[in-house]
């Protein structure tokens, strides 16, 4: 408080000549209709802009909130795509009671590390177990086919991505629905991938879609990428495609894991036929 005092008592002349500088700007606009506007118009315009700039800063705060929002509509959208439903056709006295059922749900996910670098690349998802994420539950995002889960906790889940030199998966071409199998490659490129084992006199054409064929985790017409190159194997029978990835891996912020409500029933199936074999 001395202090204060002390600094007070030495620079008395300056603030003497502010409160006196303040008090004549005061009365000067006050009683001057013309200056009194123009120092009202500046002053809003300053507040005007000081607002726009504090709505901008809380606006770029709340993006995160806005993100989990639209994703979480998105997954309920993709809930409602003619491919998330089967038919359920019966046909009786040559009338067909065609019923649409619900085959595959969408729970998103927001990535939280991501390797794109590795001959092996996991992705880590802030979803788990609580929120109904499985093992082997296929992963998608706006884009196209992300990967597959591997590896559950009760808040957390490990996707493999398709950038792994592990992650084969049933694909096909969008035009003639030749089957192949979707594979990473061997040049450690994130922007490329295989589609092999496609039959020769299938034709595929440069530019064409390469989607999933629903005979895997994931509904039919998933994009994996565009073919840009075609490569002959031995004997020529056989075609490799090189495809270029529809998904930019080092841009993934939120992700929908595909919970297919028949996977557990076909896999229980499948496994006893193999045993009968």
């Amino acid at each position: 408080m001395r202090n204060l005092l002390i600094f007070i008592t030495k620079y008395n002349a300056f603030f003497l000549f502010l409160i006196f500088e303040i008090s004549s700007l005061l009365i000067y606009i006050k009683y001057n209709s013309f200056q009194k506007a123009t120092f009202i118009n500046s002053t809003n315009k300053v507040t005007g802009t000081l607002y726009t700039q504090v709505s901008q800063f809380y606006g770029y705060l709340s993006l995160k909130e806005v993100n989990d929002s639209l994703a979480r509509e998105n997954a309920s959208l993709h809930g409602q795509l003619k491919s998330a439903f089967y038919i359920d056709s019966v046909e009786k006295r040559k009338v067909v009671d065609t019923v649409y059922k619900q085959q595959y749900t969408y729970i998103v996910a927001r990535v939280i590390n991501n390797s794109t670098n590795k001959r092996s690349n996991y992705i880590t998802i802030n979803r788990g177990s609580k929120e109904g994420i499985a093992k082997d539950m296929g992963v998608i995002c706006s884009s196209g086919v992300v990967g597959l889960v591997v590896d559950v906790s009760e808040h957390l889940a490990i996707v493999q991505s398709v950038l792994n030199k592990n992650t084969r998966l049933s694909a096909m071409l969008a035009n003639n629905k030749e089957i192949g199998s979707f594979i990473w490659g061997t040049d450690l490129d994130p922007k490329k991938g295989l589609l092999i084992d496609i039959q020769n006199d299938a034709q595929p054409k440069l530019g064409e879609q390469v989607v999933t064929s629903g005979y895997s985790l994931f509904p039919t017409g998933i994009p994996f990428g565009k073919i840009t190159n075609l490569h002959a194997k031995g004997g020529g029978l056989l075609l490799n495609v090189d495809v270029t990835l529809a998904v930019d891996f080092s841009k993934l912020e939120y992700v929908y894991v595909v919970n297919n409500k028949f996977a557990s029933e076909q896999t229980g199936l499948e496994a006893g036929q193999k045993k009968n074999e």
